[in-house]
């Protein structure tokens, strides 16, 4: 019985990282879409679409899909969907930005401030956390296409602000006006990258006791499991323990 046991638990978490991966695709084919739709359905000559189909590769999205994503908007199929930006609070004052691609912006709104309320937050007007983040371009590569000098010199020739590279590998920050050309000058040198995004980035960083750091882990996950919602970013992080505890 405790081998059964073991794996329908086994079965019920890959189910569960089935799913997951599932909508993962479905944010990235949306993307796909509307980058095709807003441009050249060529990745060469549509910088976001370069950009949506890099992070899906990085995903391990397949090809498949990611050319039906593009024939989607080329064919003048799919809707039409509207990026927009939504800022709250979580308990222990944590600041989230929430960014999201909707075809219905009111239902959007009234789902997103139904989850910051239902957590014990806030959701707040347009600015009133983002000054606490920098919007900024973030070029990832493996440690293994590099040393830290060659990547720091190569980043630098290239334009970019900042290298921080570890065993796991590099991170290129670049403005928002110099990251297509940033970019395009270190593929051409190291090839494509693992990811290559705009991101908000906290200034700072505060610990949460467990408590408040449940529920915002909470918050975060309702807002990610969201079919709307494209990318959480959030300037708090949690012990070991509790994200242990979180992911058992």
């Amino acid at each position: 019985m405790a081998g059964h046991s073991q794996f329908k638990n086994i079965m019920h978490k890959k189910g569960k990282q089935d799913a997951l991966r599932s909508k993962l695709f479905s944010k990235l084919a949306r993307e796909i879409t509307v980058a095709a739709k807003m441009g050249m359905p060529d990745p060469a000559m549509n910088p976001r679409l370069r950009l949506a189909v890099t992070a899906a590769r990085a995903e391990n999205m397949p090809k498949d899909n990611i050319e039906r994503a593009i024939k989607k908007a080329s064919g003048g199929e799919g809707d039409n969907y509207d990026e927009v930006r939504y800022e709250g609070r979580a308990p222990g004052g944590v600041a989230i930005i929430v960014e999201a691609l909707t075809d219905n912006r009111n239902r959007t709104a009234g789902e997103v401030r139904s989850f910051f309320t239902k957590a014990g937050g806030e959701m707040t007007a347009s600015g009133a956390v983002a000054f606490m983040f920098d919007h900024i371009g973030l070029i990832e590569y493996d440690a293994k296409v590099a040393t830290e000098d060659q990547m720091m010199e190569a980043a630098i020739e290239a334009g970019a602000d900042d290298v921080e590279s570890s065993d796991e590998g590099h991170d290129i920050i670049t403005s928002i006006e110099s990251f297509g050309e940033v970019g395009k000058l270190l593929e051409a040198k190291f090839g494509e990258p693992r990811k290559a995004k705009l991101i908000w980035r906290p200034q700072t960083i505060n610990l949460l006791d467990d408590e408040s750091g449940e529920k915002a882990m909470k918050l975060i996950g309702a807002l990610e499991d969201n079919d709307d919602v494209q990318n959480v970013y959030a300037n708090f992080e949690i012990s070991d323990a509790l994200a242990q505890k979180i992911s058992g």
